[in-house]
């Protein structure tokens, strides 16, 4: 059997590119490995530290630097984390991969016009309809990855093997 210290994934990509579909999956991947870990999912993390959110550039960076720390706390426990967040500025994603020594990151990339056809929780209709004003990869931008350990198509066939692939490159770069 393996073994690994706690590690990060952080799932990136614009909204609807699929990124907690593929969270979801890798997390039963970990359950299957009796690993213990935590998704951190950005729209229920956000119910709690900014319930009635505006967006705003500083409202984003307080959120990226709190969902970090919340990361953080988690690992010291022993427990992996699985970040589910757009983080649509490499800055945030960059604290992550500086503050975590274990840390990797999988980009779902996804051309706008998948997403916005997507579109399961109606965030591409409200941004036309001028409900949403900064919609990351849409009128706010989106800044990819530069340094991804994986990227992960948003039309991959088989989401299970890609959850297979992230655990692998995990075994690599973090088992003793």
């Amino acid at each position: 059997m393996t073994k690994m210290p706690p590690f990060a994934v952080w799932v990136t990509g614009i909204p609807a590119s699929g990124k907690s579909t593929l969270a979801r999956i890798f997390s039963q991947k970990l359950a299957r490995e009796n690993i213990p870990h935590q998704v951190l999912e950005s729209d229920e993390i956000r119910k709690i530290l900014t319930p009635k959110p505006n967006y705003t550039p500083e409202e984003r960076d307080g959120f990226y630097f709190a969902l970090v720390e919340l990361g953080k706390m988690f690992l010291k426990q022993g427990i992996t984390v699985v970040f589910d967040a757009t983080a649509g500025r490499k800055a945030y994603r960059e604290k992550a991969r500086l503050e975590i020594p274990n840390f990797m990151e999988v980009y779902r990339s996804c051309p706008v016009e998948v997403a916005s056809d997507r579109d399961p929780k109606g965030l591409y209709r409200k941004a036309a309809a001028g409900g949403i004003e900064t919609l990351p990869g849409l009128q706010a931008n989106y800044e990819p990855p530069e340094n991804a350990e994986i990227i992960v198509p948003t039309d991959a066939p088989n989401l299970p093997g890609e959850a297979e692939r992230i655990y692998a490159k995990a075994i690599e770069l973090f088992s003793k």
